[in-house]
This record gives structure tokens, sequence and C-alpha cells, in this order.
């Protein structure tokens, strides 16, 4: 089953430095090369800072665009990685060796699996 870890990170309210992208890169470059390794990699990829996102509504149908994120909070989405495990607690185990979880928190959730289409 595939497994999707979602890296909340702290929000401090600015972009990181240079400095601290240099200190963590070296982190998330092993765990990385550690799940391709164990074959559990699928997918994975960090996100740009809150500041540059767009939200994007439609109500009534009529579209409203808010720069920013959905909601003020004190942890944002930082990336993600997909992993292919036999079971919740393997990905339980892979997301506590995940850096983000040293001062953030990830979030473990199942992918959906679409039901099969018969070309019938």
């Amino acid at each position: 089953m595939q497994y999707m870890l979602l890296i909340y990170t702290p929000e401090n309210g600015r972009a990181r430095t240079d400095e601290e992208w240099a200190e963590m890169m070296p982190a998330y470059m092993a765990y990385s090369a550690a799940l391709r390794s164990s074959g559990a990699f699928v997918d994975g990829s960090g996100l740009a800072e809150t500041i540059s996102a767009t939200t994007v509504r439609v109500r009534d149908g009529k579209r409203a665009i808010t720069d920013g994120p959905f909601a003020e909070t004190k942890e944002y989405l930082g990336g993600y990685f997909v992993v292919e495990c036999a079971t919740l607690d393997a990905a339980i185990e892979l997301a506590a060796a995940c850096p983000g979880a040293l001062d953030g928190s990830v979030e473990v959730r199942p992918l959906l699996t679409p039901p099969s289409q018969d070309a019938g």
C-alpha cells in the first residue's frame, strides 16, 4: 500500500535563510537515499515557503483567489514523500525517521486506490 508522509514544519513568519537550508538539506538527502535503498521510495518533494502559496476557492460558481495558505497555523506543509509499505506500522517507522519529525510533525496518510475500471 502507498502512504503519503506529509511533513509539517514550524512556521516562524519568515523564509528560511541560505544557512538554514544548508543545515537541513544533508539530513533530508540522507533520508531520501535511505528510502530509495529500502525500495520504499515512490515520490517526494519539498514545497516552497507559504508566502508563495495561492489559495483558490469556488463558491456558487465564482472563483476567489487569496494570496497565501488556507489558514493561519503554527505549522505549514513543507514537503512530502510517497512510500510503498506493507503495513501502516512500517510507514510509521519511516515517518519517525524523517528529519521533519524532529522539530515538526509527519502525518502518515494512506493513498486511496481508485476502483478498477473494466474496459468492457
